[in-house]
């Protein structure tokens, strides 16, 4: 094609456009350096309407934006899309430990605190007494499972009215953070004998699963004992009349007879109080936790205790050893080896035998009682 044809096509061209295009020979031009141009033409540009040259060029600048923040948005998706497939893939890992019995407590990364799925939930089983039984013990053997979150402390929710006047919420804010699938506790152990404390219970959950562990009466009388005196012999307002006065002069009142008031007695009478709770719960929603056994043998217990829970069985002996100053079992878990405090096990004083033999005879038949209502013979002695 000559240089003729193509200006002439091109000139046909710039009608169309606000802008004048022309194609000039190189011998038109003066050359500024080195001939180094291999075209015969060069290309002039020129605007011949300003008003639609503007609007050309407010079109294709609004194109370009256009264009361009299609591209951002779509980058933004991609980014999101790949945050959402990470969290994801962490959620999934965490429940695969959760799972797995390896995770206990929240994953840390760098410069922060991540809980994938956990909330505050109210407990779905309680244990529920009895006092000096190993209520503690039992609350901290169960937390060796995977399964279980445990409440801190004794919230002693239902049993003091002006806990329970704040609410459900109040209380489910006391509960630990959870996994979904895993069993929250939480254990206040006069929540067995305040008779209020069934109906309250039944109606924050009436499929709630309940512990209550017991211990021979009289061993459990004489423990309660040993824990008063402590306590009174160190309060701001001494006792002097609890300090002072033996287990025996408390126990039997002056004409022989047994003090069935006398409070540690009183708590032992199993019977009296599991009744409120039959009344209000079926049977199979109440399993008794045998304390004695639980100090001597604690897999045995603690493995009736996982399945009446319906989980897993992971609690093992390599979670225990015996330690041979305190006289018991301590715990122990894959980092950390633990005993229970020194308010634990405390060492009871001697108490004539004569008392012992008239109490457990006292208690024979309420401990029969107690037996009949619970479908089990727990073989304490008579005498």
């Amino acid at each position: 094609m000559t240089t003729k044809r193509r200006v002439d096509q091109l000139r046909n061209y710039s009608v169309k456009l606000p802008l004048d295009i022309l194609w000039l020979p190189i011998a038109a031009m003066r050359p500024v350096g080195p001939e180094s141009l291999h075209s015969e033409c060069v290309l002039v540009v020129g605007v011949s309407r300003p008003k639609l040259a503007a609007l050309f060029l407010t079109v294709m600048l609004i194109s370009l934006f256009l264009t361009f923040h299609v591209l951002y948005d779509s980058a933004v998706y991609s980014i999101q899309a790949a945050s959402t497939a990470s969290e994801n893939r962490i959620s999934i890992l965490t429940s695969r430990l959760s799972n797995s019995g390896l995770l206990h407590h929240p994953i840390v990364f760098p410069n922060r605190v991540h809980f994938p799925k956990t909330s505050r939930r109210l407990p779905q089983t309680l244990i529920i007494g009895i006092r000096k039984c190993g209520t503690r013990a039992l609350l901290e053997m169960l937390y060796l499972h995977p399964r279980i979150q445990k409440a801190a402390g004794e919230i002693h929710f239902f049993d003091r009215d002006e806990n329970y006047n704040r609410g459900l919420e109040w209380y489910r804010k006391k509960m630990p953070h959870s996994f979904r699938g895993q069993i929250t506790i939480e254990k206040s152990p006069s929540y067995f004998v305040m008779p209020e404390t069934p109906e309250r219970v039944r109606a924050m959950n009436a499929t709630i699963k309940l512990l209550l562990i017991v211990r021979e009466p009289v061993t459990r009388a004489i423990s309660d004992y040993t824990q008063l005196r402590s306590h009174a012999a160190t309060a701001a307002l001494p006792q002097p009349s609890v300090v002072s006065k033996s287990f025996e002069e408390l126990a039997v009142l002056p004409n022989g007879t047994v003090n069935h008031l006398y409070r540690p007695l009183a708590i032992s009478m199993y019977h009296l109080h599991l009744h409120r709770w039959l009344e209000v719960f079926p049977r199979e929603q109440i399993m008794i936790v045998n304390g004695d056994q639980l100090i001597d043998d604690p897999l045995s217990q603690l493995k009736r205790i996982e399945t009446f829970l319906g989980i897993e069985h992971r609690i093992g002996s390599h979670n225990f050893y015996f330690n041979e100053t305190k006289g018991f079992y301590c715990l122990r878990n894959d980092t950390v080896d633990k005993c229970l405090r020194e308010t634990k096990g405390r060492k009871h004083p001697r108490v004539d035998p004569l008392v012992i033999s008239k109490l457990r005879k006292f208690f024979a038949e309420h401990n029969q009682k107690f037996y009949e209502l619970i479908g089990e013979d727990l073989g304490w002695p008579e005498e």
